[in-house]
């Protein structure tokens, strides 16, 4: 077969974690046909006519990235171009992410969401005709610069039951909701997502958890939770994950795995602890954290959840009320909120991202306290006049983790990389545009934390093992030809808190399933990215093992 390109005399890794060789990797059909060792007899000249050559000499050709925690969401959809993700080498991206999404949605969901979520995904002008996440992921099938994975949305699922509702689910409720989780899997999504400091997801019990994972288990799916506490009660957090994932049967990826706040310094092996013993007696777990120290939501999320169980109507007004904002304040300030894991608030360590009304741009890049100093008030104050003002719109960042911490969780064996990418706002989270390749020049290169090789697996095969994908994240013949080659000298990402949006270095080509997204460091007109099914949708749409977007059934243990 005449290959479609032949990327020429570049040193492959693998993503398996072997070591580097010198091999011409040839892509026809959108796959990988041959890897022809460089000293090779049987290296033969191509014709020319019919194959492209890029010479790619001097780069390493690595599998395409997989961002295992993305909020693209809409991104993929409205943005073609998606430069914050192309330019790093990401060719496969998991949204859906924190419990809260844009699929399963009924009418009144979707509109809430989007406004719930704007501090995330902003506002882009689409269509947002889409309800089921087979529709989602259709609309992705249409063309986009990365493929894209789904995880149904538990606190989605719940609103569409139950809304804003923070009582306990009855019997009915359970049903409708793990209804709707049964639904996002048979129509390809690859799990369920929680967000358990998000309302709604935060009013759920454990119990209603196992009840939505049964669907989840049924079709070979995993558990990818944003779990209870990240702050003062940490590893209890992540022992409860480990503790309901066995006992639902169900994989478990643990999102963003941080130990943050000053408190919890240090404790990173307490939580790695227990994800070994989980792994030791026979727990499939998984993790992703991104490279660095701060944190990025929506401000809202730090209220108490009983300020955020009617909708954004009644929790504005409760911030009007000078007796209620004063009750929020003292839980933010003096006890630690539910919504702030538990962890009095630093006013000096949230500044704001982004604001939904330009005209509150003034507070953008200024943490908290210092607004409140500069205006004369408390920053308590602030904070809620803020919110008032905005309409609960702004994003910000949270200075709350440590590199000890960081730095563990990165390098244990189960870790993958998830940019958490949040790609709004006058001044978003460096995450978003710098995560891969700040993990392979800084982390690998420069600090020598672990090889190029080791870490290319992090983000290559490792992810594509937990999606269930076996023609992806591994340079071999056979597989889909997500490829991204890089320069092992000059990767890195010079984007910071004060510049986020800057582009990687040494990253000059890029493919999703053959074609080029990234050529000479120039974005190309293709949209070659599709939708990820997950083996649920093989059940109940047939073979589809040809398509490009289509995983496999999960390798792993099954659990009737």
């Amino acid at each position: 077969m005449v290959p479609d390109w032949i990327l020429r005399g570049g040193e492959v890794i693998d993503g398996l974690g072997g070591a580097r060789f010198r091999a011409d990797v040839h892509i026809s059909a959108g796959r990988i046909s041959a890897i022809v060792p460089v000293e090779s007899a049987s290296r033969v000249e191509p014709v020319v006519t019919q194959a492209r050559i890029l010479d790619v000499a001097g780069l390493i050709v690595a599998p395409g990235f997989i961002d295992m925690h993305a909020h693209s969401d809409l991104a993929v959809l409205a943005d073609p171009a998606h430069l914050a993700k192309v330019q790093q080498g990401v060719t496969l991206e998991v949204v859906g992410q924190d419990g809260l999404g844009y699929s399963p949605v009924t009418d009144a969901t979707m509109a809430a969401t989007r406004a719930q979520l704007a501090g995330w995904n902003g506002a882009p002008e689409l269509d947002y005709a889409w309800r089921s996440v087979a529709d989602y992921l259709d609309r992705v099938d249409g063309g986009a610069a990365t493929n894209v994975a789904v995880l149904v949305p538990h606190g989605t699922a719940r609103m569409n039951v139950m809304g804003m509702d923070a009582a306990s689910a009855s019997p009915e409720q359970l049903d409708q909701i793990r209804a709707y989780v049964d639904q996002g899997m048979r129509d390809g999504a690859v799990g369920m997502s929680t967000g358990l400091t998000y309302a709604p997801g935060m009013y759920a019990s454990d119990a209603e958890l196992a009840h939505a994972l049964a669907a989840v288990r049924a079709h070979g799916g995993y558990y990818c939770p944003h779990h209870r506490n990240y702050g003062a009660e940490v590893v209890q957090g992540y022992a409860d994950c480990l503790e309901l994932a066995a006992r639902a049967g169900v994989p478990l990826h643990l999102a963003h795995c941080h130990v943050n706040f000053p408190l919890n310094r240090g404790r990173a092996p307490e939580v790695l602890a227990a994800i070994d013993a989980a792994i030791a007696a026979g727990g499939d777990v998984t993790l992703d954290a991104y490279p660095y120290l701060s944190s990025a939501t929506y401000l809202s999320s730090m209220l108490p959840g009983w300020a955020q169980s009617d909708g954004a109507d009644a929790t504005l007004a409760l911030l009007a009320d000078p007796a209620t904002r004063a009750a929020i304040l003292h839980e933010l300030e003096v006890t630690g909120s539910d919504g702030q894991h538990g962890v009095p608030v630093d006013w000096q360590t949230i500044s704001i991202s982004a604001v939904a009304d330009p005209a509150n741009a003034w507070a953008v890049g200024h943490t908290i306290a210092e607004l409140a100093t500069a205006r004369g008030i408390a920053p308590g104050e602030l904070f809620a006049e803020l919110l008032i003002a905005d309409r609960l719109g702004p994003g910000c960042l949270m200075a709350v983790g440590n590199a000890e911490n960081m730095e563990a969780v990165m390098l244990h064996g189960a870790h993958t990389v998830g940019t958490d990418g949040i790609l709004v706002g006058e001044k978003p989270h460096p995450r978003g545009w710098g995560s891969f390749p700040l993990w392979l020049g800084h982390f690998a290169r420069d600090r020598g934390l672990l090889s190029l090789e080791e870490a290319v697996l992090h983000a290559t095969s490792r992810p594509a093992a937990r999606l269930g994908l076996l023609d992806r994240g591994v340079v071999a013949v056979g597989n889909w030809a997500d490829l991204v080659l890089l320069d092992p000298d000059a990767v890195g990402s010079p984007a910071s808190y004060d510049e986020p949006t800057l582009p990687p270095t040494g990253i000059p080509h890029v493919f999703v399933n053959g074609v080029p997204t990234l050529l000479d460091g120039r974005r190309t007109a293709e949209l070659p990215g599709r939708a990820i099914r997950g083996a649920g949708a093989q059940t109940a749409r047939g073979d589809l093992s040809n398509h490009p977007g289509t995983a496999p059934a999960h390798r792993g243990d099954t659990h009737d």
